[in-house]
């Protein structure tokens, strides 16, 4: 056989071996789907929490990250659910604003909540999530203990669309300041850099690069507290503070339980960390979309359209809240609870 004959038989026999292992068989199954707002690690815990929930509701999960925190690219996805049939749809938004009237569409045809990230002209049957506005001003109170004196705070985000970023800032920020919608650049004691949310289009690098700029333009600034509201924020800005060797005159106060940040907490290196609880958001979303496809009763979710999970406040050492009086968690202890949730 000649070479150009082989390389044939050969694209065939590719060709052949993926449209098998594309042509699945369907399981017969209701088909629930959840989509996320970008690729994050936070996204791995909600997905062990939604394959958890659809296991006991007897479900397909079909459960999928955009490549980028993209309205155009979750959209696809969206649209791409739709030909599946698919009984059940949680999504979180990334621009509610821009998504509004498809996923209004979308919610005609098929039920539909949201998780993490509201749009509440969307036509959803409910929220499921953290009260971003209290873990805001969770996050406050993490800054005034860590630098009561007062003095300059930067805060940086991936993207200031989603209404959970907005909430978070303005949480924060009324807190510091002691008044409902605050306007800075002053906040009580606290002075924010640039009177803005820095962000960095979910972008790492760039979140690092950001918060390199925040250090050199501080200068001398002795009392420096940067707060990171999405979860890769913090690890990068402790990045940047140990590159432009400045730790030592810089607080860091989270959103999240990125792994690097809870190593940081336990060495000291990060103040404290607000976490949500991403397993549930990804249970109770499946739990939910199943109940109501298998009975019809949508009742399920619009008799409590704001179903907020609590959030949690994670620190070096466990102890009282000295605001709340609610319990805090250890780094350690909370980091060996993921590790057990997740099966490791």
């Amino acid at each position: 056989m000649s070479l150009f004959r082989y390389a044939v038989a050969f694209v065939v026999a590719v060709s052949m071996l993926t449209l098998f292992t594309s042509c699945k068989k369907d399981s017969g199954k209701i088909k629930i789907a959840v989509i996320t707002n970008n690729p994050a690690d936070f996204w791995t815990i909600a997905e062990k929490g939604a394959n958890d929930a659809a296991k006991a509701n007897d479900v397909e999960l079909i459960f999928r990250k955009p490549e980028r925190g993209e309205a155009g690219l979750q959209l696809n996805i969206l649209n791409e659910m739709m030909t599946k049939k698919v009984k059940g749809i949680a999504v979180s938004v990334i621009n509610p604003k821009e998504q509004t009237p498809d996923l209004k569409r979308i919610s005609g045809e098929t039920n539909l909540i949201t998780m993490d990230n509201d749009a509440t002209e969307s036509g959803r049957l409910c929220y499921i999530g953290t009260d971003n506005y209290e873990a805001g001003k969770a996050v406050g109170r993490l800054v005034k203990e860590a630098m009561p004196q007062g003095g300059a705070i930067a805060i940086f985000v991936g993207q200031f669309t989603p209404i959970n970023a907005k909430l978070r800032f303005q949480g924060v920020v009324d807190e510091l300041a002691g008044q409902k919608d605050a306007k800075g650049p002053v906040y009580g004691k606290y002075t924010l850099y640039k009177n803005e949310a820095i962000t960095d289009d979910v972008k790492e690098d760039v979140a690092q690069e950001n918060a390199k700029n925040a250090i050199e333009k501080l200068g001398s600034e002795q009392n420096i507290c940067m707060i990171g509201l999405w979860a890769y924020n913090a690890p990068a800005i402790l990045e940047a503070a140990k590159s432009k060797k400045a730790l030592d005159r810089i607080k860091i106060v989270s959103f999240d339980e990125y792994p690097a940040t809870l190593t940081a907490i336990e060495a000291g290196e990060i103040y404290a960390t607000v976490v949500q609880d991403p397993y549930n958001f990804g249970y109770k979303s499946v739990e939910l979309l199943a109940k109501m496809a298998k009975t019809g009763d949508n009742s399920l979710a619009t008799n409590t359209p704001l179903m907020n999970i609590d959030y949690r406040v994670v620190v070096k050492e466990a102890g009282k809240d000295p605001f709340t009086k609610k319990d805090r968690l250890a780094a350690k202890a909370f980091e060996a609870e993921l590790k057990r949730l997740m099966g490791k």
